[in-house]
């Protein structure tokens, strides 16, 4: 077996480069049609309960592993199976955006509708291609490094489309924001031109019946059928404890006494940065010890880290405790992310990996989105230090799935070694 690369030699490579730069693009679309959309239409004095049904357009991220077997099926007839579907969505997502520039709210509510569902559409999808192209091009020693290099992307582009888009709204009007935003996509369709093609290992499915059917036959055939079922379990539960906390820290913090822009500055602002950090050193780290360790090591920080917030219900208003609080769970919720979203790539057989990424990272979903919904009648039922204390008990039951699914030092027992995984790579995942 080769000696592992350094912590920085492993994100040093065209791939790496072009993943940023498909974070980037990625990310881009997502609050043109949420929060920075909604600040248009409020300074239109748009009635507040459309703008509240706005948020329905958001509903294609949810849903997008309905069409996802589609780019598993058909290659484009250029650029290859993952690019070319990246650069057609990037290419109909800057006219999309840039059609927003002609949208006037008061005056065509359904239109501006139909154009910000459209972007949402376009955008879900550009999120399949994009998944899929990371988990193919990725060998398994790099892929905590991608997965970090990704989301440092994506959260550059939530920057412009919300600091500094609302900045430049100030100066000119807001069709203009768009239509100069739209322009930025240009670096999402240059990046995929650029970008290296996977090697595609296996004929895509014969059939779109097969590319509907045969990602779930692989899955469970892989893993068993009660190991499969266990393992979705497991992916459900391994981040509740953090995405708990994660939807009631901003309620929190109002009650504790902090002002909105304490909140902004401090958990938005070194928060943001917090979990980039974290982000990139757990895509380092897991260069060295490999993805099972990593899910031991930053699954335990990441409830560990709950305990700031513990210490600042018990506290009480306290701005340097708030700014050592919203530093460690962010970093560690960074380092659990880089983590999970490698093990999630490793899951996926490349011939399916556009439609088993979907499904796989929709159930992480299920614990931020469902599983948290009750947490506010938990907290006033409990109050805030036992909440927080609830939120790593409720972490427990992922991390002591760890020993069946991500062994320390065993191979997993569970499932196969990826399709077209060598022997070195499998080795590198155990972390031996």
């Amino acid at each position: 077996m080769k000696g592992n690369p350094s912590l920085l030699q492993v994100f040093q490579s065209r791939k790496m480069a072009a993943l940023l730069f498909l974070g980037f693009s990625s990310g881009l679309p997502l609050l043109l049609t949420s929060k920075t959309l909604q600040a248009w239409m409020t300074v239109e004095k748009v009635d507040l309960t459309a703008i509240g049904l706005f948020s329905l357009v958001g509903l294609p991220y949810s849903l997008k592993f309905i069409w996802s077997p589609l780019l598993d099926r058909y290659m484009p007839p250029f650029l290859g199976r993952r690019r070319g579907w990246l650069v057609i969505m990037q290419a109909a997502l800057l006219v999309a955006i840039a059609a927003m520039a002609l949208q006037q709210p008061r005056q065509a509510l359904q239109l501006l509708a139909v154009n910000a569902l459209l972007i949402a559409l376009f955008s879900a999808t550009q999120d399949i291609a994009a998944d899929a192209y990371r988990t193919d091009v990725l060998e398994e020693r790099e892929m905590g490094a991608g997965a970090a290099v990704f989301v440092l992307g994506y959260r550059i582009s939530l920057l412009v489309t919300g600091a500094l888009a609302f900045i430049l709204a100030d100066k000119v009007p807001w069709p203009t924001v768009y239509l100069l935003i739209s322009l930025l996509m240009a670096v999402g369709l240059v990046a995929s031109i650029w970008a290296p093609e996977p090697v595609l290992r296996d004929r895509p499915p014969a059939s779109l019946a097969d590319a509907f059917t045969l990602p779930f036959i692989d899955f469970f055939r892989r893993l068993g059928v009660l190991q499969g079922f266990l393992m979705l379990l497991f992916i459900v539960l391994y981040k509740l404890g953090d995405a708990l906390v994660n939807n009631m820290s901003t309620p929190f913090l109002l009650q504790a006494g902090f002002t909105q822009t304490d909140i902004g500055a401090i958990q938005g602002g070194m928060g943001l940065i917090a979990t980039i950090v974290g982000t990139l050193a757990g895509g380092a780290i897991l260069s060295k010890i490999g993805i099972n360790r990593s899910l031991w090591v930053f699954g335990a920080l990441q409830a560990v880290s709950n305990l700031a917030y513990f210490a600042l219900a018990q506290i009480g208003k306290s701005y340097q405790l708030l700014v050592i609080t919203i530093n460690i769970e962010n970093f560690c919720a960074g380092l659990g992310t880089a983590a999970f979203v490698a093990f999630l790539m490793s899951l996926c057989n490349q011939r399916f990996s556009a439609t088993q990424y979907a499904l796989l990272s929709s159930l992480m979903a299920v614990s931020r989105d469902i599983l948290v919904a009750p947490a506010g009648g938990l907290a006033k039922a409990t109050g805030w230090p036992l909440f927080f204390i609830i939120s790593i008990v409720v972490a427990l039951p992922g991390l002591l799935l760890l020993p069946v699914f991500a062994p320390w030092n065993a191979r997993l027992a569970t499932a196969t070694p990826r399709p077209g995984l060598d022997d070195e790579q499998q080795d590198f995942r155990d972390g031996l």
